[in-house]
């Protein structure tokens, strides 16, 4: 605005209403997929590492972790036939972890973008 203007907040051309689009929305959108797929891949490598821990499979928090991660990636099971049982426990549930975190952070880095 010039110097020499006067100040007029009641002028009819200015916008006040217009709709403050800052993008917070999409970043709260962005920040809840992220958040979720490090949900899902934290499951499933903690039941790794308690798996391979040798953790007491009769515990209720073992228990849970177990079923979680089984629900996770119940779509990956058996894809690997190890006969090294730690192995193949690595790669059923450590490939659906990958696989979340990659989609995850991509779809959240593509929503941002909009």
């Amino acid at each position: 605005m010039p110097v020499n203007d006067p100040y007029n907040p009641y002028d009819p051309n200015r916008n006040t209403y217009a709709p403050h689009r800052d993008g917070a929305g999409v970043n709260r959108v962005a920040l809840a997929i992220h958040t979720i797929a490090d949900i899902a891949a934290g499951f499933l490598a903690l039941w790794i590492l308690l798996y391979l821990l040798d953790a007491n499979q009769g515990n209720v928090f073992v228990g849970f972790v177990q079923s979680v991660a089984d629900w996770l990636a119940g779509w990956s099971q058996d894809i690997f036939t190890m006969e090294t049982e730690g192995l193949r426990v690595l790669l059923n549930y450590g490939l659906p972890a990958v696989i979340y975190l990659l989609l995850g952070h991509g779809i959240a880095a593509r929503v941002r973008r909009l």
